[in-house]
């Protein structure tokens, strides 16, 4: 049996423990193989499964870049059947990839009416036609293909902070910033984004959630903790801060993980279980 057939069988099997088959999905992205796309696509068609594994598979599905997946992840953006945290993510996959085919049925979607989908097709439209342009981003060290690349020109902490939370620019823009606010990676710098976990967009919070999440510095688990234990929070955010602070691991963050292990919420729940799982997997590594 391959690795490949070893992630299949445990990604394809709803009695694992969630945080074993994330990490098995994840093995299948550090792959990136059209078989292990094919695997990941057979998953993601299962409605059975919970709204954040399918989330995270279509997250997945745009880091590998592969164009194969486009027709399904555009399946799924225009399912208004299926769960908006999984068409966001196929959204925002379609503009990793970053195929202008893909185009009409960004556009199409970039006025619906929940947010969390016009918002995130928006910022993929505004990708795709970044890359047409012909511009380069470094990542700053990071592995992840961003909804938007980070600024070239070097800006100072309180300049980034100001576009951040400008409202009255696009959301393209800010994004731009919040990834070079990322790539600076200072304990000032996530600070200023800590800033952003106050703003009105619920897609804005979710990705200053998750981007925190990558810098894994300890100064943002205050803002994190009050993001998570906040009831009234979007779903989508807190789970981000769920997953934020696992990344960040140790035991205050433990303590905080255990208090949500039966949230209201299935997707704080399960993001619980992911981030208790990687804390004990970088814990045993």
């Amino acid at each position: 049996m391959t690795d490949i057939d070893k992630f299949r069988n445990c990604l394809l099997d709803l009695n694992q423990p969630i945080a074993q088959r994330t990490h098995a999905a994840f093995l299948l992205r550090t792959a990136g193989t059209t078989e292990a796309v094919e695997v990941i696509q057979q998953a993601l068609l299962n409605k059975a499964d919970s709204s954040l594994m399918r989330h995270e598979l279509a997250y997945i599905l745009g880091q590998i870049q592969n164009p194969i997946a486009c027709p399904l992840l555009i399946q799924l953006l225009e399912d208004e059947t299926d769960d908006l945290l999984v068409r966001h993510e196929s959204a925002e996959a379609l503009g990793a990839i970053g195929v202008v085919e893909s185009l009409p049925a960004l556009e199409k979607f970039a006025v619906h009416v929940a947010p969390e989908i016009s918002e995130t097709c928006q910022i993929a439209i505004d990708l795709i036609k970044w890359r047409q342009v012909g511009e380069t981003a470094e990542r700053g060290g990071y592995l992840s293909v961003d909804p938007a690349p980070a600024l070239k020109q070097k800006v100072d902490v309180n300049t980034l902070r100001t576009t951040l939370m400008d409202e009255s620019l696009s959301l393209f823009q800010r994004y731009r910033a919040m990834f070079s606010l990322r790539n600076m990676n200072t304990d000032a710098s996530a600070l200023a984004l800590v800033d952003g976990l106050k703003d009105s967009s619920a897609l804005f919070r979710h990705e200053v959630a998750y981007v925190l999440g990558q810098m894994a510095r300890p100064v943002t688990i205050p803002g994190l903790n009050e993001t998570l234990c906040n009831g009234e929070e979007h779903r989508m955010v807190r789970h981000e801060a769920a997953e934020a602070l696992g990344n960040i691991g140790g035991g205050e963050v433990e303590n905080i993980l255990n208090q949500y292990m039966n949230d209201k919420e299935q997707v704080v729940q399960d993001s619980c279980h992911v981030a208790l799982g990687t804390i004990e997997y970088w814990a045993n590594f």
